[in-house]
């Protein structure tokens, strides 16, 4: 009899020592924060991922619980060169090695390469996914190619205008200056 598994409780030990697999095919509104991340454009966009467990031996015979994730999802966003719309296509492949607890993955992570985890009996690995979404966002999304002519203006003529418009202000202390001389 094969054991099923959650994504949303997931007893990770007993998901790597069966060298299970899930899958899914979510609606992005289905991780909240990344919903609101999208600030609504195309709700219907959809994230795939994948996450399959492991037991691994390390030198000495000792057990490790691994967690292989893989993440493919195009998210919606802003262009910072154009202004408009654009879909960014992301992708996140990732291997977590899990520990004990949270104190053990804290001392040993200044020393390890890999990602640490606690080792927990209700693993939400869809949190996992949406932090690691989360994280693989660009911080200034753009296109490669902008759809439309952007201006490679510093200002425009009202800016210009304005400025035209204003006494300089270090006129007025040279005035004070000629004054006091004279």
């Amino acid at each position: 009899m094969t054991k099923e598994f959650s994504p949303h409780r997931l007893d990770v030990k007993a998901f790597a020592q069966a060298g299970a697999r899930l899958a899914g095919h979510d609606s992005l509104l289905k991780y909240e924060r990344l919903a609101q991340e999208a600030k609504g454009l195309h709700p219907d966009l959809l994230v795939d991922w994948e996450a399959v467990g492991e037991i691994r031996t390390a030198m000495g015979g000792i057990s490790q619980v691994w967690m292989r994730v893989a993440v493919r999802a195009t998210f919606p966003m802003e262009c910072q060169r154009c202004l408009t719309p654009v879909d960014v296509p992301l992708e996140v492949a990732r291997e977590f090695r899990f520990v004990a607890d949270e104190a053990t993955a804290e001392a040993l992570d200044d020393e390890c390469e890999e990602d640490l985890l606690a080792l927990s009996r209700e693993f939400d690995l869809h949190e996992l996914i949406e932090d690691e979404l989360l994280m693989a966002l660009p911080v200034v999304p753009k296109h490669d190619e902008c759809p439309t002519q952007v201006p490679l203006a510093s200002s425009d003529d009202d800016f210009e205008e304005a400025n035209a418009e204003k006494p300089n202000p270090f006129a007025a202390l040279a005035s004070l200056r000629k004054d006091a001389k004279g």
